[in-house]
């Protein structure tokens, strides 16, 4: 495995390899498009992720949390900020009543509508890929989460 010159792989499996690489790639192309997001939102980029994480269907503070590795409080937080904006509701849990369900409203809809619309090109090294490669690696994600 060849070193990119900042991340050194060459004593790493295959796949820690792979995966360094493709976090790289990832951090160092995404800094425009999430100026891009921010602008065209107004929102902090953590409360765009969970706005996508919302999207998905309701889920539980707890949930929430997981889903994004922060803690409790924080998410308290971010989920408070998203209700006083409308984009985000919170509802009694169906069967725990102990839990809260949080979800999207009409306006949340509406905002990860924009976001989708917001023109994100893949980086150059999954732009070059087959077609057939980008079948396998989609299908390997699809397949772990």
């Amino acid at each position: 495995m060849k070193s990119t010159g900042r991340l050194d792989t060459t004593r790493l499996s295959e796949a820690d390899a792979t995966w360094r690489l493709i976090v790289e790639v990832v951090m160092d192309t995404r800094g425009e498009w999430r100026r891009k997001v921010t602008d065209a939102t107004g929102l902090p980029f953590s409360r765009i992720r969970a706005l996508w994480r919302l999207e998905r269907g309701p889920r539980t503070l707890a949930e929430l949390a997981q889903d994004m590795g922060a803690d409790a409080p924080a998410t308290t937080v971010l989920v408070e900020a998203l209700v006083e904006r409308g984009l985000a509701k919170r509802t009694p849990h169906p069967t725990d009543r102990r839990a809260k369900q949080v979800s999207l409203t009409a306006a949340g809809r509406r905002m990860v509508d924009v976001l989708e619309r917001i023109e994100d090109p893949p980086p150059a090294p999954f732009a070059r890929l087959p077609t057939a490669e980008l079948r396998r690696l989609r299908k390997a994600l699809e397949d772990g989460s």
